[in-house]
């Protein structure tokens, strides 16, 4: 399944500055039945943003319309717990497609890349700076370069790099899944296998 391709993302961001989000919180394994990818940004962090009785809980970021954006930015460790892929599959149907924190944890990291989620990884100090920018003004832009592998918070003009495995780069540039990058090469394959001698 293709995903929207990523190179430049310009986008305010939603703040959560907890640290060690697990799996779990970011989306319960009651809702885990649906084998399809769609409808799980309905029941992300489900039981952060609801009260027992479905209404939402007004003093969580998610249910602030001050804060809007296709970036997420969360605390240190961010994704730990166990491996559900839905926790990404989640991340994604709500409408992210960043996540920044000073340190992710291994399973989530490589499950975001494998749906089309770019985890930006940032020192702390860097974090911190975020966080206050958007505390100073929710309206506060970032702008994460792919192809540069910086993020920068447009209000100051502070940037950072960040590290990223170079075929996960392509995949996200070009919108691929594993899948996808197996049928792009298709012809040379093809090709590769009509030289063959066995």
């Amino acid at each position: 399944m293709a995903y929207d391709k990523f190179t430049v993302l310009k986008s305010t961001a939603v703040p959560m500055p907890i640290e060690n989000v697990d799996t779990d919180q970011i989306i319960p394994a009651r809702f885990l039945k649906a084998t399809e990818r769609k409808g799980f940004g309905d029941n992300l962090f489900r039981d952060w943003r609801y009260n027992a009785d479905n209404t939402p809980k007004k003093d969580f970021v998610l249910n602030n319309s001050i804060y809007t954006g296709k970036i997420l930015v969360g605390g240190k460790n961010f994704g730990s717990g166990s491996s559900r892929e839905h926790a990404a599959w989640a991340i994604y149907d709500y409408g992210f497609r960043c996540v920044v924190s000073s340190f992710f944890a291994d399973i989530f990291k490589n499950n975001s890349l494998n749906i089309g989620i770019l985890p930006v990884q940032v020192s702390p100090a860097f974090l911190d700076n975020i966080f206050r920018a958007i505390e100073a003004d929710p309206h506060t832009e970032l702008e994460v370069s792919l192809p540069d592998q910086t993020i920068t918070i447009l209000a100051t003009g502070e940037r950072e790099s960040f590290e990223i495995n170079s075929y996960k780069k392509h995949n996200l540039m070009n919108g691929y899944d594993d899948i996808d990058y197996l049928q792009s090469m298709k012809e040379d394959i093809r090709s590769f296998a009509a030289k063959s001698i066995y």
